[in-house]
């Protein structure tokens, strides 16, 4: 069974957007593979032409400061996520996330557009990401443009195309549902603050005794942390709905106030008041999830406050 025509590997995205604009359509972007092809391979995806390799493009395979933020490329693996100093000193929680997903030999190869780009409200890299103010770079070729550029130089379909940088909740409409437009436009990376001394993150979740077993639950927060009080916050749990949650209620709740055993409790309940839990057959029933999401919420947060104490402490110090 033959799953696609035509194999295509831009080395830049100029290249890419060629492409894009060119090849034998349906035309699917490819990294890892890890999704795509067992959707493929088992009917769960429409029949594909092209598939455009986007692991070449040096854009996309980027992880550095830029612009006094943190860059991760599309196509970076999420291993080297996990592991690369300034993912480990910048986003705790996308790390401890990406250490998360499946096992080592896919970590090798899947990469973390791949895991946004799946748009799952559960995925354990993109609820790490929710919480960390993240904006997603995305590429596309103007519609106007796409029928007339057969000629152009790489230079000329460079200049054609058009980048922009979008609220990272903005990326999803659904489960597996993008608000990108499939075979037409391209996340080239996400930008995240840098973290400073009085601010961390934490992700852990809650997962069957398999070690690549998906998620029952996970939960992310970052918090900035002033003395005795919750300066800032974001929280993210998943599945909480139909796209990545943010417990916006449960923020309002702490965001200003002393972590208690109070303020804590009613954190708790303004996100059970605005989650969404649903029954997954293959993974636990909703009553469920609202019955073991306390503990898991106050292990996350937890750790996020002790984490943001001894950065400040380290900052005193020095």
């Amino acid at each position: 069974m033959t799953l696609w025509q035509n194999y295509l590997r831009p080395k830049n995205l100029s290249e890419a957007m060629d492409a894009f604009a060119h090849a034998p359509r349906p035309l699917l972007p490819i990294a890892g593979g890890t999704d795509l092809l067992l959707d493929l391979e088992q009917g769960r995806h429409s029949p594909v032409q092209t598939l455009v390799d986007v692991t070449s493009i040096e854009e996309m395979t980027r992880l550095e400061i830029r612009d006094d933020r943190l860059f991760i490329g599309a196509a970076v693996p999420v291993n080297r996520v996990a592991l690369d100093p300034l993912t480990v000193r910048h986003a705790e929680a996308l790390t401890e996330a990406c250490n998360l997903i499946a096992g080592p030999q896919v970590r090798n190869v899947a990469t973390l557009g791949g895991n946004v780009a799946h748009a799952l409200p559960a995925a354990d890299g993109t609820i790490a990401l929710l919480v960390l103010d993240v904006q997603a770079e995305v590429i596309a070729l103007p519609r106007e443009h796409r029928d007339d550029v057969s000629g152009a130089s790489d230079n000329e379909r460079s200049r054609s195309a058009v980048t922009r940088k979008i609220p990272f909740k903005d990326l999803f409409l659904g489960p597996g549902k993008s608000s990108l437009n499939h075979g037409e436009e391209l996340i080239v990376g996400f930008y995240l603050p840098l973290t400073n001394y009085h601010q961390a993150s934490c992700f852990q979740r809650i997962m069957r005794p398999q070690g690549v077993a998906l998620p029952i639950l996970n939960c992310a927060v970052w918090l900035e942390r002033e003395n005795d009080l919750v300066k800032d916050i974001r929280i993210a749990v998943g599945p909480g709905g139909g796209t990545p949650f943010r417990a916006t209620q449960a923020e309002d709740t702490l965001r200003g106030a002393s972590l208690t055993e109070s303020t804590f409790e009613s954190a708790l309940e303004g996100l059970l008041a605005q989650a969404k839990f649903r029954t997954s057959a293959r993974r636990a029933g909703a009553d469920y999830r609202r019955h073991i999401v306390s503990g898991l919420f106050g292990e996350t947060l937890e750790s996020a406050w002790f984490r943001a104490g001894e950065k400040t402490t380290e900052t005193r110090r020095h």
